[in-house]
């Protein structure tokens, strides 16, 4: 059974969305949230497997509470729902951490399946807003965006995490590290956490495009 939490600051989508999706014989919403302050303090009550949200919220829009989200429970999908499409939105959420991006257009089955899609460990979002991510992934390349990692903070990684990492490289999600490796997603959860802590990187992203730009699979240690 997948967890959602739905925030969304007018009571007539939260309540219309609750009724749709809890129809899913999957899916069960564990509560509604009218702000991102009180999105927080549901997910304090009860930690919900993706949380569906707004991006503009009072108190604290989707993007801030995105942030605060993946920074304490990286483990949490997060998919923006919104009628806005606005460049800036699209790039700080998805900076942020969110795996999805969706507008509120989308029929009452595609949002069922994105919430299926994200909880696999996969990435959602709209086609009217993939080509913007493109151009701004694209516009990142042009200007040498690169994740910088200091060589010693690479030396305290066991071997474990090297493999974990070259997984993440892969793009593998966090079941499918699991189940390569042998391990239980809680332990490769846990795993992440201490690699990102080690490595200075503020979440998974991060270590993708640092795991990508600098080759792991082809320069970890000999031994490894």
């Amino acid at each position: 059974m997948i967890k959602v939490l739905i925030a969304d600051d007018q009571e007539l989508i939260r309540q219309s969305l609750r009724i749709v999706l809890d129809t899913k014989e999957d899916i069960q919403v564990t509560d509604v949230a009218a702000d991102g302050q009180e999105v927080i303090r549901c997910i304090r009550k009860e930690m919900p497997d993706v949380v569906l949200m707004d991006i503009r919220m009072p108190k604290m829009d989707g993007v801030q509470c995105t942030k605060i989200i993946k920074e304490n429970h990286p483990e949490v999908k997060i998919i923006i729902l919104t009628t806005f499409d606005d460049d800036e939105y699209v790039y700080n959420a998805l900076k942020f951490g969110a795996s999805g991006y969706l507008l509120k257009g989308v029929s009452m089955d595609e949002l069922a399946e994105a919430i299926r899609t994200v909880y696999s460990g996969r990435a959602m979002i709209n086609p009217d807003i993939a080509t913007k991510v493109v151009k701004l992934f694209s516009q990142m390349a042009k200007a040498d965006y690169t994740i910088q990692v200091d060589e010693q903070q690479e030396k305290e990684l066991t071997k474990t995490e090297w493999k974990i990492i070259e997984q993440v490289e892969y793009g593998a999600s966090n079941k499918e590290v699991a189940g390569n490796l042998n391990l239980s997603e809680g332990t490769v959860r846990n795993y992440l956490s201490a690699i990102l802590n080690k490595l200075g990187l503020r979440d998974r992203t991060q270590l993708a495009i640092w795991a990508v730009q600098t080759g792991v699979s082809m320069r970890k240690p000999d031994h490894i």
